[in-house]
């Protein structure tokens, strides 16, 4: 069964007036872009992915050309940042960011790009989260959600079947430390990713970053109490390995998983077809909550952006319009074991057998919660996550001092926006 019905409940972002074409009818023009590199090993395969949609589309719009720059991920954010202090915006960027970019007038709305067809395709939970003051700008260009990893063969041993609640979590994980195992839950706090790791368990716990209006709630009761509880009845137990959780990041805990170490962590996607490829069964579950599985679970998107700096919104509009085609968009995210971002690529997806396991991440992503990407106040916050969060887990730790110190960052930067 297709994700259409669960999709349509949560509500799809309809444009109201688009603008995009792929029929040759837009001006000539030639376009910049700059794009991350998805592949693991910084190869090649991203570039031939954009070098044969690029061909094909300028096939069908000779009087558009597109100059595309891939970048790795670890410098594209920072160079498309000097790109637009120098005045050199490119007309488009594939990112990890939209919010400072909006928030500064410097994009095109979806609404003056995309043709309603299209905007109204993406999924419900991505359009809300590529939105700033009810429009949207950031465009959902792939996505990934989180499931909790087991290691099949451990806890087949073991005797163990999944938790489903976190009391069955950390009792799964203390038969696994008698036995040996060096991570029974691998707890990623470190600077890498914290932010997610600790989103994955506030709204475990009931709670998140956030209240239903966009103001921070992160010391709040609930995420308190879930803090509270890590560090007495899982860190403080010594149920999450040698390392300490403030210093294990994330890369670290997934080469742990892929190498037998580790029986339990929140995982995306890639994740799976790593450690298969080591020989590491892998089973998934969601994650689980205080009394019961868990009523929704992160969500994660990157972002496809327009800018206004050179006039090309026609241009512009013409190729994402083409970019988001069915056909475009699966391959891009088969060939990385990522989501796609639209209603209908994710039904063909979950309708394809070659991709079963994917469509237990495209069920969790109908009702996944993003992070508030669309806050410029978010960069500072999680930054704070980032450097703080560690620290509410350690043994002389107070999970209600971090969690207040983190609220007092988050405040200031959203009474600055």
């Amino acid at each position: 069964m297709g994700l259409t019905a669960a999709i349509a409940a949560l509500g799809m972002t309809a444009g109201l007036s688009g603008c995009g074409s792929d029929d040759g009818s837009s001006g000539d023009a030639t376009l910049s872009m700059v794009v991350a590199n998805y592949d693991p090993d910084e190869g090649s395969s991203t570039q031939k992915y954009w070098d044969g949609l690029i061909s094909t589309f300028e096939k069908n719009n000779p009087g558009i050309k597109i100059n595309l720059k891939v970048l790795s991920w670890t410098v594209v954010d920072a160079e498309v940042a000097k790109m637009v202090k120098a005045g050199h915006a490119p007309d488009i960027a594939q990112i990890g960011s939209y919010a400072d970019y909006a928030a500064q007038g410097k994009l095109y709305s979806a609404d003056d790009l995309l043709s309603i067809p299209v905007q109204a395709n993406f999924l419900g939970p991505l359009a809300d989260a590529g939105q700033q003051d009810r429009k949207q700008y950031g465009m959902p260009f792939v996505a990934s959600t989180r499931l909790l990893f087991y290691n099949k063969e451990l806890f087949t041993e073991a005797g163990l079947t999944p938790p489903k609640t976190w009391k069955q979590l950390a009792s799964d994980a203390g038969v696994l430390k008698a036995r040996g195992v060096k991570y029974p839950y691998a707890l990623p706090l470190g600077p890498e990713e914290a932010q997610a790791e600790t989103q994955m368990w506030l709204l475990s716990g009931g709670d998140g970053y956030t209240d239903g209006v966009g103001t921070y709630t992160i010391n709040s009761p609930q995420n308190i109490k879930t803090f509270d509880w890590l560090k007495n009845d899982l860190v403080g137990k010594g149920l999450t390995g040698p390392v300490a959780p403030g210093k294990l990041n994330r890369k670290d805990a997934f080469a742990a998983f892929t190498h037998g170490d580790v029986g339990m962590l929140n995982g995306h996607p890639q994740l799976l077809q790593q450690a298969e490829d080591k020989g590491v069964k892998v089973g998934m579950v969601p994650m689980p909550g205080l009394n019961g599985t868990s009523k929704t679970t992160m969500g994660v998107s990157d972002w496809i952006m327009g800018f206004k700096q050179n006039g090309h919104r026609e241009q512009i509009g013409a190729f994402l319009d083409y970019a988001f085609n069915d056909r475009n968009v699966l391959d891009f995210a088969t060939r990385y074991d990522l989501l796609p971002p639209t209603v209908s690529a994710s039904d063909k997806l979950a309708d394809d057998p070659e991709h079963e396991e994917l469509k237990k991440f495209l069920d969790e992503l109908a009702t996944s919660q993003l992070p508030p990407v669309g806050k410029t106040s978010w960069a500072a916050v999680s930054g704070s996550i980032k450097k703080q969060i560690g620290k509410a887990v350690e043994p002389n730790g107070n999970p209600e001092s971090v969690l207040n110190q983190i609220q007092n960052v988050a405040a200031a930067a959203q009474a600055a926006e």
